[in-house]
């Protein structure tokens, strides 16, 4: 166990590095951020000064040397926008992102997990059909475009909640059911699928044959063992939502990680972009290795595969 745990844990770190050095190159194609900080008045003279001050006259090399050497002492280096470490720029926005993953997490679990059960309990009725299509579209549907119908509907039609900001819970309702339903759809597929798996196998048979009722039947004895795929896909869609708050946030003008990631690409931030996706990055990876590892501890047979 301590070999597989540990060789996770070195694929962990190379997948972390390849991100450094994709993000680092990737910022950097956005343009020279000096075209957006100096005014249009700048001189040549200003201009060489601040790309000494902010390292850019340096080779790309050395430019992801100093970057990487930061990122393992937790110095991502400071804002150009702001004027003051990325990190601390990051971390203050991150609390607002956190809020809205969480909310949105728990809608899509509280929608995605009943309907998931009963849409196998009900294999190919009209309702099953019915539940599929929503599953479906919402895997379909863009993020941006889910948004925006229900701003319209909810907000201008029916004004019932708030546009756009961050306030109360009204404020907290359209961005975390736009995030959310993306997310139910996926883990009503995998509950169903799952649940169909489990509901067709001898000890599920046994149970009813001994006369068990069959809400016993179905959430103590086969939701238990479906649930393990389903809390697992759960744990890394969390992140994937944080990850994918960029438009969300945009559309609804939320004050999070993911519209200060947009902010920093028209400013071309570089320190700021590359925090947030280095952060964000190694959430994912995090996630997926606390993953692994829980399928080794509950399944002996995952930790003698290569």
């Amino acid at each position: 166990m301590q070999r597989y745990v540990l060789w996770r844990v070195i694929q962990a770190i190379i997948a972390i590095w390849f991100v450094s050095v994709i993000v680092f190159g990737v910022v950097r194609l956005t343009g020279d951020p000096l075209c957006v900080m100096l005014p249009p008045e700048a001189t040549q003279e200003d201009y060489d000064q601040m790309t000494i001050k902010l390292g850019l006259d340096r080779p790309l090399p050395v430019q992801y040397g100093i970057f990487f050497v930061g990122v393992i002492h937790g110095d991502l280096g400071d804002s150009f926008r702001f004027k003051r470490p990325a990190a601390d720029v990051v971390l203050e926005r991150l609390p607002a992102t956190l809020q809205l993953g969480v909310i949105a997490s728990l809608i899509a679990l509280a929608i995605a997990v009943p309907i998931g059960v009963y849409s196998a309990r009900r294999k190919g009725t009209l309702l099953d059909n019915i539940t599929r299509g929503f599953a479906i579209l919402g895997q379909s549907l863009p993020t941006f475009w889910t948004g925006i119908i229900l701003i319209l509907v909810f907000a201008v039609w029916l004004n019932l909640f708030p546009t756009s900001g961050k306030g109360g819970v009204q404020y907290f309702v359209l961005p975390a059911v736009t995030m959310g339903y993306f997310a139910a759809a996926g883990i009503m597929r995998l509950t169903r699928s799952a649940m169909l798996e489990v509901l067709d196998s001898e000890y599920i048979k046994l149970a009813r044959a001994k006369g068990l009722r069959e809400s016993v039947v179905v959430w103590k004895h086969a939701f238990k063992n479906a649930s393990l795929p389903v809390l697992t896909f759960s744990t890394i869609i969390f992140v994937r939502i944080l990850a994918g708050s960029v438009v969300t946030e945009t559309v609804f003008a939320w004050p999070g990680v993911g519209r200060l990631v947009v902010e920093s690409v028209s400013y071309r931030d570089f320190p700021v972009i590359q925090t947030v996706v280095m952060l964000m990055s190694a959430m994912f990876v995090a996630g997926n290795l606390v993953a692994d590892i829980l399928y080794a501890y509950v399944n002996p047979k995952i930790r003698y595969r290569k």
